[in-house]
């Protein structure tokens, strides 16, 4: 029963991660058959949206947390 949370937290990461590749790379392939765009700010804004992401994922995770907390469910993972 203590597996289940930590699979669904693993498969979320795994199809986030691979979402944010793929949506990076099809901007990135994008940028390069655009000759007004640079290299070097298509990867920048890449790392930028990646980052943002990143740090909001982080955000609602604390705040689940937190609701959850409030609510009296026990988190703890023993």
């Amino acid at each position: 029963m203590d597996s289940i949370p930590i699979s669904f937290v693993v498969f979320k990461v795994l199809v986030l991660s691979l979402g944010m590749y793929l949506a990076v790379k099809w901007h990135y392939e994008r940028g390069q058959k655009d000759k007004n765009q640079k290299t070097a700010a298509v990867v920048l804004t890449s790392i930028k949206v990646g980052g943002g992401f990143v740090a909001s994922a982080f955000l609602v995770l604390f705040l689940t947390f937190e609701f959850c907390n409030w609510m009296g469910l026990d988190l703890a993972m023993r």
